[in-house]
């Protein structure tokens, strides 16, 4: 197992050098993009325009030699745009299925929110399901499958916030922030001349990708991290300033993605901190807060650390 373990890690600490040459001071954001594509979930980005989100995709998908396609989302997009077509074929007088972009192994939705509710309602069966159904005939999608869908959280105007049911199907929720000053020194310098995107070279394949979402699977999950997992989830459900708590889908999520990035810090078991770390990238965009907790200044984060103080953390382990 441990010699597993290390091929395993090597790919992946591959992949991380790779995706940290195009995206300089990142290295939270790009393991949070690891961990979900590790534990088979999928990634909403809320940052304001012009922080690497594309970049940071592009970056992974050349990495693994997948298939990747970009959507831009507006008003106008129709489901069909999205999951593809039958046309008929009047020689054959049979109708072919022209595949949508949807048909990939990384799916850039940008700007989900500047699409109608219909057209995001199309992506829920490829989120949970893994298939489109189009004329009703199931395709199948490509693995792996992963969707990455950026929002601008400043421009509202012609906007259609994403509904509670669908925003429980991502994974996680996270930002890219600005960089600091010195970070954003280095990037001006090193794209003086040419982009590193462009220089980039592919470090593993999806089958490297499906066969660490299959060890990311095996790794040991101790019941007492299991249920500290599960306490959370409770008491987010339970807490005076929360109005809609994590549900149980919410609660695998969490577990799910524990385990990936126990496998991307060189663990084959999980421990309290995975939880805790990934806790308000997982949960946070799944909780509503109460009117008068919001009205009071509260937030997501301040509230989940209340949380986290009213959860025991479990001491002994068996690993």
């Amino acid at each position: 197992m441990e010699a597993i373990l290390n091929e395993d890690v090597q790919i992946l600490k591959r992949i991380q050098a790779n995706l940290e040459s195009c995206i300089l001071g990142k290295s939270d954001e790009i393991k949070l993009l690891l961990t979900a594509m590790i534990a088979g979930g999928h990634v909403l980005l809320e940052d304001v325009p012009g922080t690497g989100k594309t970049v940071l995709i592009k970056s992974l998908a050349k990495s693994i030699r997948g298939q990747f396609r970009r959507i831009q989302c507006n008003p106008d997009l129709l489901p069909t745009d999205i999951t593809g077509v039958s046309i008929y074929h009047p020689r054959d007088e049979v109708f072919i299925f022209r595949p949508g972009p949807i048909m990939t192994n990384i799916l850039l939705a940008d700007e989900i929110n500047r699409a109608t509710t219909k057209t995001q309602s199309a992506l829920l069966e490829a989120m949970e399901e893994r298939h489109i159904t189009v004329d009703g005939n199931t395709h199948d999608l490509p693995t792996p499958f992963l969707m990455l869908a950026t929002q601008n959280p400043i421009d509202f105007e012609g906007t259609y916030m994403l509904p509670e049911a669908q925003l429980d199907r991502f994974m996680m929720k996270f930002s890219m922030g600005y960089p600091d000053e010195a970070t954003e020194t280095r990037l001006i310098v090193s794209q003086s001349v040419t982009h590193p995107l462009d220089q980039l070279e592919p470090v593993a394949d999806v089958d490297h990708i499906v066969r660490l979402q299959q060890r990311a699977k095996e790794v040991h999950l101790e019941n007492a991290v299991a249920g500290y997992a599960v306490a959370i989830c409770r008491q987010t459900r339970e807490h005076p300033s929360i109005y809609l708590g994590a549900s149980p889908r919410a609660t695998l999520a969490l577990v799910q993605a524990a385990k990936a990035y126990a496998l991307l810090q060189e663990r084959d078991f999980v421990i309290p901190d995975d939880i805790k770390f990934l806790a308000p990238f997982v949960l946070g965009h799944r909780i509503i807060l109460q009117a008068e907790a919001r009205m009071d200044g509260g937030t997501v984060p301040s509230v989940l650390q209340s949380v986290f103080q009213q959860v025991r953390v479990p001491v002994r382990l068996e690993k």
